[in-house]
């Protein structure tokens, strides 16, 4: 039986919870000497209202904030804390930390910390399933950021993408930070839509922080990749409200614009919507928030109970 608009808008709201919450605690895992990871607080409702428009059957490849697309594809936050430990019972036995998870029974190709690193895969990907490889009428959807946008390796992979016809999906969420330096400083505000418009590829640009808007925009572009297996291009307006890594202060943000998209936290919007539609009341609230600090900590402990590789492991899944 298919889920009703609000039960499915109310997991959504669910899956919001569970990635803010998994990332503040690996946050706080890095306050304790775990390694470092740099967060997607405050644009969780790209990866979800994206992700939750794709099937099992197509693949991601993601970047160095990769927590809330693993998450929203499905990944369980025990196995996630416990690479990022290091530990044989993460998704990558220990060998990726918080960076360079790939999942490959969630079909998670990869996570890439060279900026556009994923963008000069994925048009690979996608060219093997256009081949065959895979199951039929698959896709491949590519996650980055603006940053990414101002490297060459953008521009070659749009090439190639509408060149070759490939089944790709881009979704570029733009945060507005460039590790330390803003968006506007590096290129026009309405460079990234104009740069892959520019290549002949069907653009859309969204409210990233509305998962409603981002879900039925990524739902329009899969069905038309489906439909006709050519490249589509969403840019998802966000903000990225924690700092480039852990332990950055934004010394460097401009007070009042952090404030403006605080006001616009996805999470809030959300659960704003959902209360004054009488979908969402403080009881089943206090529940979600109860049962998901529950898994939460439960994953911790699951972690710090998982063993150390054994040292002679360390080079087996290591190819250069």
């Amino acid at each position: 039986m298919n889920a009703s608009p609000t039960q499915t808008l109310l997991r959504q709201f669910q899956t919001l919870l569970l990635i803010r919450s998994c990332e503040e605690q690996l946050v706080e895992l890095n306050r304790q000497g775990a390694p470092d990871t740099c967060s997607s607080i405050g644009q969780e409702a790209c990866a979800v209202g994206v992700i939750d428009a794709l099937e099992a059957r197509d693949r991601i490849l993601t970047n160095h904030r990769s927590a809330a697309h693993l998450i929203a594809r499905g990944a369980d936050p025990k196995r996630l804390f416990a690479e990022v430990l290091g530990r044989v019972d993460g998704y990558c036995g220990g060998h990726s930390g918080t960076l360079h998870i790939a999942a490959r029974e969630l079909g998670v190709v990869l996570t890439s910390t060279i900026v556009g690193g994923e963008l000069s895969l994925a048009p690979g990907v996608a060219l093997a399933q256009k081949m065959g490889q895979g199951d039929p009428g698959a896709i491949t959807a590519v996650f980055f950021g603006d940053g990414a946008a101002c490297e060459g390796i953008f521009h070659e992979a749009l090439n190639l993408a509408a060149q070759w016809q490939l089944p790709l999906l881009f979704v570029c969420e733009n945060n507005q930070w460039q590790a330390y330096v803003h968006r506007l400083e590096t290129m026009a505000d309405n460079a990234i839509t104009a740069w892959a418009e520019g290549h002949g590829i069907v653009t859309e640009s969204i409210d990233g922080n509305d998962l409603e808007a981002v879900h039925a925009a990524a739902t329009r572009a899969v069905a038309a990749i489906r439909a006709d297996s050519r490249p589509r291009f969403l840019e998802l307006r966000t903000y990225r409200l924690r700092g480039h890594s852990g332990q950055d202060d934004q010394a460097y943000v401009d007070a009042e614009e952090l404030h403006h998209w605080q006001s616009r936290d996805p999470l809030r919007r959300l659960q704003q919507r959902l209360t004054e539609a009488g979908q969402l009341d403080p009881n089943t609230l206090e529940a979600m928030t109860r049962e998901i600090r529950s898994r939460v900590e439960e994953a911790v402990a699951f972690a710090h109970a998982s063993p150390w590789p054994d040292v002679a492991a360390l080079i087996h899944p290591v190819y250069a």
